[in-house]
Parts: structure tokens; sequence; C-alpha cells
């Protein structure tokens, strides 16, 4: 019996070496270690944890610790991540968002259940819960003075390109109205200390503004999440017809490049330095006072390097009344910034993000963006 036993968990571990099953089906981590004998795909432990509270769909195990029996490797043989993709995904909308395994739980266990328990992307129609290019509902708000989570009405309209938020769900007037196509929309669970928590950062009057919400159903929020960048997708298919799917997509809500702390200093050599919150959005370094800011206490644009931006690293002297000495420097066209960082590890992590930004050339809109920094400065 052993002796089967062993030949079987070895012939599983050749089907995980199979074109497409090197990676887990649901979030793409490398070299996954478990497997659905009913869904016959390959999972990464997390996914797996995921799969085993759809126990009537999938049934999990481990490729190296448990016993395989002849019927199951056969199952796995017939079927695989591939099989599985072009079934479960084949419908799958093109700015609907696909997790990797860097994401937040929500994400990984909302798309596991889109797939395979409401095999929602099985057919083409009503694949996305945006019927008829608007989405309404209740979500829950972040006070921007006290706190507090409060009830909102949300409505989002694709023809109009707006999203709107009203204080009572019966009130004529909105209280804000954000252009889609200026969104970012993260999921920001640990910051907000909130499972289903995300974070909607948009641009108006040039300046950042952040909105915080969150819906305790994980469906509902990431409903939202893909309807917002559905409607910043057909937004831009009208706004840019020349550009391609690929340049549009690239364009739709993505992770902050960093975030994280840092001292500043103000424009003048006696000004004191001041921790702050940053956080680099593509090629805007916003400062936040506190992490769940509304607005930003100021804005810093982010060029290219033919275009006379630079960083580097530098030494700060504690006597400027900074605390931390690790700096970096940030010259625009404008002016020079001075920044401090904890550690050295934090600098070189700091660095090697904002080179990478400042190597990439400028594309029309920022070039635009750039303008409208110089003008308000």
């Amino acid at each position: 019996m052993s002796g089967e036993q062993d030949w079987n968990k070895k012939t599983v571990k050749i089907l995980s070496k199979k074109e497409g099953n090197t990676r887990c089906a649901d979030c793409g981590e490398p070299d996954p270690q478990w497997a659905s004998y009913t869904l016959g795909v390959f999972l990464c432990v997390t996914c797996c944890g995921i799969h085993r509270n759809l126990s009537e769909i999938s049934k999990v195990k481990s490729l190296t610790m448990a016993n395989w029996e002849e019927e199951q490797i056969e199952f796995l043989d017939r079927h695989g991540n591939v099989a599985a993709k072009a079934k479960y995904e084949a419908h799958v909308p093109i700015y609907y968002y696909r997790p990797t395994h860097a994401d937040c739980h929500v994400l990984r266990e909302q798309w596991i259940r889109a797939k395979y328990e409401r095999k929602q992307f099985m057919k083409k129609e009503g694949s996305d819960g945006f019927s008829g290019g608007v989405k309404e509902g209740i979500l829950l708000k972040r006070g921007r003075d006290n706190g507090q989570y409060l009830a909102r009405k949300f409505v989002l309209t694709e023809l109009d390109g707006t999203l709107k938020y009203f204080i009572k769900s019966d009130a004529k007037e909105p209280k804000a109205v954000i252009k889609v196509d200026s969104i970012n929309a993260i999921f920001q669970p640990e910051k907000m200390k909130q499972t289903n928590g995300l974070q909607i950062t948009y641009v108006k009057d040039n300046r950042a503004r952040n909105l915080f919400v969150y819906h305790n159903d994980g469906k509902e929020i990431v409903s939202w999440f893909n309807a917002i960048r559905a409607a910043q997708f057909h937004y831009m298919k009208v706004a840019f017809p020349t550009a391609s799917d690929k340049e549009i997509l690239s364009r739709l809500p993505q992770n902050f490049l960093k975030e994280g702390y840092m001292e500043k200093t103000g424009p003048k050599p006696t000004d004191a330095f001041k921790k702050r919150w940053f956080t680099l959005d593509h090629r805007r370094l916003m400062y936040f006072k506190d992490p769940l800011d509304a607005f930003a206490k100021g804005e810093v644009f982010l060029g290219s390097s033919e275009n006379g931006y630079q960083v580097k690293a530098e030494m700060v002297p504690s006597s400027y009344s900074n605390v931390w000495n690790y700096g970096i420097s940030i010259s625009t066209p404008e002016r020079t910034y001075i920044f401090t960082c904890e550690s050295e590890v934090e600098r070189e992590s700091w660095l090697n993000v904002f080179k990478k930004v400042l190597s990439l050339p400028m594309t029309v809109r920022e070039y635009a963006v750039e303008a409208q920094f110089k003008h308000r400065s």
C-alpha cells in the first residue's frame, strides 16, 4: 500500500510540473503545493485556505503530505490549470482586476468565489454587476474630522464619467462629484484596520483627496472596485479613441508605488523637519500629517530625469532638527526637496522607486499635470 501511495505522490508531483500547473491557478504564486481534486487545479497555501471554505465545490489536498487515490490523480491529469482557466475565466471583462499573490484577502477570496461558486465568467452577460452603466448603493465612509465611519449613498455613472456621494440617501444634491478618470482605488485593509477597506484617491482642482470606505460584504466592495475600473475603461475608450486597450488598462487603478513615513523640511534653510506620511501615486508624491487624512498637506511632481529631475542620497546632520539622518534630495526645475528616512534600508527602498519613476519618459498627459503643478506653485 505504501509503495502505491509513494507512486501516487510522485505522479501528482509530476503533474504539478506540467505547463500551466507550475503557478497557483488563482493568484499566480509559483510552486503551488496544494490541489483541488474536484476542480482539477493546483493552488498555493493561501488560495487553498479560501477553497476550504467552498467545501461543496472544492476538495483540497496537499501534494506532499496527503494520500492520493488513483481516480483523483486521473481527474487532475484530465483537467489542470490551463483547462480550468479556459472554462472558469472564459469571459472575464477586460477591465476586471485579476488578483496576484501580493493582493489582500478580500480581492483573492472574491475572485475565487466569482470563478467557481458564482461561475461569473462562464457566460458573457452579467459578469460585472454594473448593468446599464450605473451602480448605486450604501458604503461606510470615514468622516474627515472625527474618523467615524458613517453610511453614505454612492452613485457611479458611466455615461457622464462620475462618482457621486450623498450625505443622506434621499438628498437631492451630492456632497461631492468625482471625475472617474482622476480616481485611483486601492484596497488598504492594514492601513484602515478594515478587512474590506478601500481607499479612493482622486484629484480635484489639481489637488489630491482621499476617501476611505468599506462594506461589510466582501462581494459588494469588490464589485464597487471593479465597477470603478469598468467606468474608467469605457470613459477612456471614448476620451482616447486611438489608445490601445493595453494603454488604457495601464491607466486604471493600481497599487501605490510606495507609502511610508519620512521627515520633510520646508523651502527655507531654517525650516524644521516634520514627520509626514508619504504616498507615491504614479508621479505624484503626496504627504500627509496622518495616513488617514482626507487632504494632502502638499505634493511634489516627479518628472523625468531627461527633463531636469534628479534624486540622490544625502547625509543630513541632526543639527537640522531632524530625528533621522538618512537623507534624500529630490531636485525639480523649481526647487530641491530634502527628506530623511529612519534607516538605510528604508532610504534605499525610496531611492529605488524614485529612480525608476524618473527614468521613465513622460506622457503627454503627464506634461499637462506638470504644467498644472508649476502654475499653482
